[in-house]
């Protein structure tokens, strides 16, 4: 396994990490007060009693930034491990739908799905994995050049211990998955100091337009969906997330 340096990391980070503060600008940038009303929940914020409409709303916008960042910060992460294994263990994106590298050590074929959180996949999902895992391993195992072929599936972060998945999948996360990788144990902790990259100047920059975002939104959800008083009109809020009927 070829060592991978800390300048390179470091280099990697600071060359794509923009691409996550870019993509959650993007999404500030495209929201809107009838997609963000459409798309939340407006049962659980009245049962949060939730009385203002700049509440309201930070609320909804939290919620949609929340889950939009877990997977921008998530495709990050994958990459991050690709470019790792392609440089420690000359790892080649792989050629089957659904999986992501393949690397050999030893006659041993390794074929990998990385995903960044332990809980990534609804059942689904799942089968859909399998199913690629067996036809990568059925068509692999045809070559004379194998004689074994390791299904694994690294998970970015997470303390959970190494299983058998589906009775096939190697499910590897956290620590292990990136010392599997890299052959580092301490390379989990050591790419967190690059990711802090410019973090401040984007976060305040991001900040900054988020409370310009709320303040407009607010700006129109009083103007729609309050009574003179101020007060939060709920059933309009409700029958314009959810009405349907003619």
């Amino acid at each position: 396994m070829r060592k991978i340096s800390s300048d390179e990391i470091t280099k990697y980070v600071k060359n794509n990490i923009q691409t996550f503060h870019s993509d959650r600008l993007r999404i500030l940038e495209n929201t809107n007060l009838k997609d963000l009303l459409r798309k939340k929940n407006p049962y659980l914020f009245k049962a949060k009693n939730v009385t203002t409409a700049q509440e309201l709303i930070e609320s909804f916008l939290d919620a949609k930034l929340s889950s939009s960042e877990e997977e921008i910060f998530g495709n990050f992460l994958e990459s991050l491990a690709i470019f790792v294994a392609g440089k420690t263990l000359r790892a080649v994106k792989s050629s089957t739908r659904g999986l992501d590298i393949e690397y050999t050590k030893g006659k041993t074929r390794y074929i990998m799905a990385i995903k960044s959180g332990i809980n990534w996949g609804n059942s689904s999902q799942w089968q859909a994995l399998e199913d690629n895992f067996k036809s990568a391993n059925k068509v692999l195992r045809q070559s004379s050049h194998v004689s074994d072929v390791r299904c694994v599936l690294g998970i970015s972060y997470g303390n959970a211990k190494s299983t058998i998945k589906r009775g096939l999948i190697h499910q590897i996360a956290g620590q292990e998955f990136w010392y599997m990788i890299s052959g580092s144990k301490s390379f989990y902790t050591d790419i967190v100091k690059p990711l802090g990259h410019r973090a401040k100047a984007l976060n305040d920059s991001f900040k900054e337009k988020k409370t310009k975002l709320i303040n407009r939104l607010t700006k129109e959800f009083l103007t729609e969906f309050c009574d003179k008083g101020g007060n939060i009109l709920w059933e309009e809020v409700v029958e314009f997330n959810s009405g349907n009927l003619e």
